[in-house]
């Protein structure tokens, strides 16, 4: 077997499948990431709210597609795990201490408290009232947006959907109705934070 190890990172010593001895085959793998290339241009008043996510490591997506896009906060609420919790960090890879958080134990008075500060709650659901999210980008002259995203299971809860200005979803072709938490607020989360990707509706 085959398998990519970076340079310097000081794994690779053994196979991660049946831990035997490996050996060096080609010259070291190099890491090849993005730099940052996106200009700011006001895009960044965009924030998201995390209610009752169950997952671990869909949080920790969530952190690190809120880094990529710009999302300017996260607010963490109920069962949502948080940074405090060091497991986050596997799959945040660091994005966790680059993304202001914060943390509401109740997450229908932290909505309320959102809503009454001015800012506008879009929810990131299905239903009836849902239209398509790329039908709906919104002037972000405005106040800041937030995104509401619910549990993976049921949903965002019935009374912060009341609060919220619209909702929104993401079109599906096959025979499921939703997509992952996680992968679902990273493609929301540049569709509203990243100016290339306005108005493209596949």
């Amino acid at each position: 077997m085959r398998f990519p190890v970076v340079a310097r990172s000081g794994a690779g010593l053994r196979c991660p499948l049946c831990g035997s001895p490996t050996r060096q085959a080609t010259g070291e793998y190099e890491e090849h990431g993005v730099t940052a290339t996106l200009k700011d241009e006001g895009n960044t008043r965009i924030e998201a709210f995390l209610d009752n996510i169950r997952s671990l490591y869909n949080v920790g997506s969530m952190f690190r597609s809120a880094d990529g896009a710009g999302i300017r906060h996260l607010y963490l609420c109920g069962m949502t795990p948080t940074p405090d919790n060091p497991r986050l960090a596997k799959t945040a890879l660091g994005a966790q201490n680059t993304v202001p958080w914060t943390y509401r134990r109740n997450g229908l008075s932290a909505a309320i408290s959102l809503r009454e500060s001015g800012r506008r709650l879009w929810a990131l659901e299905g239903g009836p009232s849902s239209v398509p999210l790329m039908e709906a980008l919104p002037d972000l002259s405005g106040p800041t947006l937030v995104l509401v995203v619910g549990n993976e299971v049921s949903g965002v809860d019935p009374a912060i959907l009341e609060l919220c200005e619209r909702i929104v979803h993401i079109p599906m072709k096959g025979s499921k109705s939703c997509l992952n938490a996680a992968v679902a607020f990273g493609i929301a989360a540049y569709q509203l934070c990243v100016p290339g990707l306005k108005g493209n509706t596949g």
